[in-house]
């Protein structure tokens, strides 16, 4: 017998290696039984680096067993659904990567599922978990900066024409429901409707560059059709204006950030894994310079500490048997994340401003 709770992985590429597994095994209350792949070999190979003892090909088989308390889903996004489904109406907690589905009447079924199932409920959200975005969170709630009048988000690179990439799952639009909007939009409409209010209104752009890459796996020739760059302007519910910029192929004038500005100054912070875990402060006036705002000592350590306080908050959520309520994301912030994507894609096939509609 074991006093620690048992955690199924379904979903064997390298976020489930670099985050998921070890993630849950950093904490004290918590083990990894089995590890869920379509590719048996490849599964036992990761799971052998890792030292998760069972390997499934069918994520069924994983669910059919008792000694499992919790799985995660790291699959893509087109999988999500049935399988969380699945998972909540097993009696499992369940931890879905973002997005939660491919749009919002799928999700609302997921949100449905979970809400029915009495289960711990959680998306994969990882910049709340950086010691920055809280801290800007805080201060601007605090009323550090004034009354915030614009708030932007930044991201962009030229990684996507790079002639050496290999064509994924997320850059096909059958498997992903969407390239830059799905992958890091998601975190972006997130990050506004946790740190400020939620977004209401929307009009958006997105942009595909067709091209043929070879399959990362198979090797196959690959139609690249996700969009590469998605843009929105966006108000609040409180009428408070933004936009958000995502690109993989235009070049970068920047870090990836989050920025919120008021009358009595501005707050930046970058959004990484953890690894560049900053948060910058500038005041009005002639002259005057960004200044770095002390954060804890574990931000500076240099290392992706968002993703393993991401995996331990799921952990902790099911020990104490619901989300924090403040930090953690649940599938009702996953919703709303859905039908602020779907607004968006809409506002650009009808070239207009749309509300967002739960």
């Amino acid at each position: 017998m074991t006093d620690k709770l048992r955690f199924g992985v379904i979903g064997a590429g390298g976020f489930a290696e670099i985050c998921h597994v070890p993630g849950l095994q950093s904490h004290p209350q918590a083990e990894v039984v089995a590890l869920c792949g379509r590719r048996r070999e490849h599964a036992a190979a990761m799971a052998g680096r890792l030292g998760v003892p069972d390997v499934h090909t069918d994520y069924r088989e994983l669910l059919a067993r008792t000694d499992i308390d919790a799985v995660t889903i790291v699959t893509p996004n087109v999988n999500h659904a049935e399988i969380a489904i699945a998972a909540l109406q097993a009696g499992k907690h369940v931890f879905c990567e973002k997005p939660l589905g491919m749009d919002g009447p799928q999700v609302k079924g997921m949100l449905q599922a979970a809400e029915a199932s009495g289960r711990v409920h959680m998306v994969s959200f990882t910049f709340r978990y950086l010691y920055g975005l809280q801290k800007l969170r805080e201060m601007v709630r605090a009323g550090a900066i004034g009354r915030p009048h614009y708030v932007r988000v930044r991201g962009e690179s030229l990684g996507g024409l790079d002639p050496t990439l290999k064509a994924g799952w997320r850059d096909v639009q059958a498997l992903s429901g969407g390239g830059m909007i799905q992958d890091m939009a998601s975190h972006y409409v997130d990050l506004v409707n946790y740190v400020l209010e939620p977004i209401a209104e929307v009009c958006g752009v997105l942009q595909n560059l067709p091209r043929t890459r070879p399959n990362g796996v198979t090797g196959e020739p690959t139609l690249i059709d996700a969009d590469d760059l998605n843009g929105a302007f966006f108000r609040t519910e409180g009428g408070l204006p933004g936009d958000y910029w995502l690109s993989r192929i235009t070049p970068s004038h920047g870090d990836w950030g989050l920025e919120v500005v008021g009358e009595e100054g501005a707050l930046q912070c970058s959004l990484t894994r953890g690894d560049r875990d900053e948060l910058s402060l500038l005041r009005p006036g002639r002259g005057q310079e960004w200044q770095p705002v002390p954060l804890p000592a574990e931000a500076s350590i240099h290392q992706p500490t968002a993703l393993g306080r991401m995996m331990r908050a799921f952990v902790d959520a099911i020990l104490r048997g619901a989300p924090d309520g403040v930090i953690d994301a649940t599938f009702a912030d996953g919703y709303r994340v859905q039908c602020t994507l779907d607004a968006v894609a809409r506002s650009v096939t009808e070239k207009r401003w749309l509300s967002v509609q739960l």
